[in-house]
């Protein structure tokens, strides 16, 4: 989700043809984390990156806005695995931050999934997480070990799955098609599937996948791999940056800039040059023209592959054809509140709240979406993220956040899809105060002492995705996770086409974390011998 307006937290340098301070090693296309952490991995090994973003400040879907006095994030609502300095997560963050960001941890439940009525909290740590889940599921103990069991093994198929994509494309294949016979290769079928086989318990299940939204797709589609990358990725609890979202790009930045580097917005690429076969530079909105030995897209496959790579480019008609082998994520919206009053006063927890109508995930999603004004809202999720950051109190005293994120299809909203931003007309802004309402009710049911409270609000909407992030049809996870994606070999850090490579969520996985591994992986793909041991400090000696 993509704020509304832009903002007083602008983060880099306003582009400027005259502001280039060329000539440089590698030139990347977006400033998400994948690609800023592509730059910095790239700047610790000396190399001098310019990195183009279109929006008003870098960062992505890191990126926070302020309005009214407010302050929120846009996809960083939590984050795992950085509760201790030897896991891969947070010392990657080290490494592109040089240390400077600081995480905050949440509270021991980190979500609380809301089936109907019924309420099942999960605990950080793998023990306490069982315990929960035993003493809700007294018959399941079996099922419950063995689940964890099960997202572990996983978790190390991914390991293989992450490698092969820094190997020569013969040897990749060689290992993919090995691994794919293993027990652990063979968990790459939808989670339903798998997590049938160890329990036919359906509320069991529901709770285990309670956490479907934050790769996009219900049990029913996902493959089990992301389930488990995400399980994994939060079993010993969740975290949130001090300082909010942005922290990430202000840390990030100053590593770039070490050698020599910069990060320029409002800096629209608009084409991929090509000459002679091999990818040389990139054409801005202005035409002007920057040329280096390395180019980096941060931009996602169909943005990459559809739009910047010109006619003539060889291997485009290849691309084009493997792009019909993936499809675009989901799409969503997010009530952004502000609230008079601070965190603790207003009781805010530092718990996430996973809100269904019941244990029937596809069911009532394929419903809802269908027939939005007679079937309740599919998926509801709440964050605090005031609550989450220590420092927030200190930058806004006596207010407080909120975000409602809910899944909203682009078809929804694309009536409007030609009209003009900030212009959409009557009719749009009726629809969105609709949905509004129906989000503040959800909330409202939860924690009903907010209400008086409420100071503000305002809806964010596919549309809005695809104005500010340049995803066409709103998608925020990049590639849908279905077991076809991760059978995709093609979809690793450097191409067909000489001096182009690709980062970001789509060639490994989405979340903030997925992402910046992905740079990592491009750095290294990128860099030859020289990036080896990059790759071996991060993920051998993790």
């Amino acid at each position: 989700m993509s704020s509304p307006t832009p903002s007083t937290l602008r983060i880099g340098r306003r582009y400027r043809a005259n502001r280039l301070d060329g000539p440089y090693d590698a030139l990347v296309i977006g400033s998400g984390i994948g690609g800023l952490s592509a730059a910095a991995c790239l700047s610790k090994l000396g190399k001098k990156v310019a990195v183009f973003e279109q929006h008003y400040t870098a960062g992505g879907f890191t990126h926070s806005y302020e309005r009214n006095g407010y302050e929120w994030d846009v996809g960083v609502h939590y984050i795992g695995d950085v509760g201790h300095d030897t896991t891969l997560t947070k010392k990657l963050f080290d490494h592109i931050t040089d240390g400077q960001l600081k995480w905050a941890p949440m509270d021991p439940c980190y979500d609380r999934i809301h089936l109907g009525e019924r309420q099942y909290d999960l605990l950080a740590g793998p023990d306490a997480f069982a315990a929960s889940l035993k003493q809700a599921f007294p018959d399941e103990h079996r099922a419950i070990d063995r689940y964890i069991t099960l997202t572990g093994k996983a978790a190390r198929a991914i390991k293989v799955h992450t490698s092969a994509k820094l190997l020569p494309r013969p040897f990749a294949a060689a290992l993919t098609k090995g691994f794919a016979l293993t027990g652990a290769g063979k968990l790459n079928r939808p989670t339903a599937e798998v997590l049938g086989e160890l329990t036919d318990n359906k509320e069991l299940i529901a709770v285990l996948t309670g956490q479907w939204g934050d790769n996009g797709l219900p049990p029913e589609q996902s493959s089990f791999l992301i389930h488990a990358i995400i399980a994994r990725h939060y079993l010993y609890g969740g975290y949130y940056p001090v300082g909010g979202a942005s922290r990430m790009a202000a840390t990030i930045i100053p590593v770039i800039q070490q050698s020599g580097g910069d990060v320029f917005t409002y800096a629209d690429v608009r084409e991929i040059l090509i000459e002679n076969g091999r990818a040389t530079g990139l054409r801005l909105a202005d035409d002007h023209e920057m040329r280096a030995p390395l180019i980096i897209s941060d931009a996602g496959v169909f943005n990459t592959f559809g739009e910047l790579l010109p006619e003539h480019s060889p291997h485009r008609r290849h691309y084009q054809q493997k792009l019909e082998t993936v499809e675009r994520s989901m799409a969503s919206a997010c009530l952004y509140i502000g609230l008079k009053g601070d965190a603790a006063d207003l009781r805010l927890p530092k718990t996430n709240l996973w809100i269904y109508p019941d244990n029937r995930y596809q069911q009532q999603l394929d419903q809802a979406l269908a027939d939005p004004d007679h079937h309740d809202i599919p998926l509801t999720y709440i964050s605090f993220p005031s609550a989450k950051d220590p420092d927030f109190a200190r930058r806004y005293p006596g207010r407080a956040t909120i975000e409602i994120v809910a899944a909203a299809p682009y078809h929804w909203f694309q009536s409007w899809a030609d009209t003009p931003w900030g212009k959409r007309g009557d009719d749009y802004e009726a629809l969105k105060e609709k949905f509004a309402q129906r989000l503040l009710e959800k909330l409202f049911e939860k924690m009903p002492h907010l209400r008086e409270h409420l100071d503000y609000y305002e809806l964010s909407t596919p549309l809005s995705t695809a104005y500010f992030c340049r995803y066409p049809s709103g998608e925020i996870y990049g590639l849908n996770h279905d077991p076809a994606r991760f059978e995709q070999r093609w979809l690793r850090p450097k191409t067909e086409i000489p001096g182009l490579y690709l980062t970001g969520q789509d060639i490994l996985s989405c979340g903030v974390a997925g992402a910046m591994v992905a740079g990592l992986l491009t750095a290294v793909a990128a860099s030859g011998a020289r990036g080896l041991p990059l790759a071996k400090r991060m993920f051998v000696d993790a």
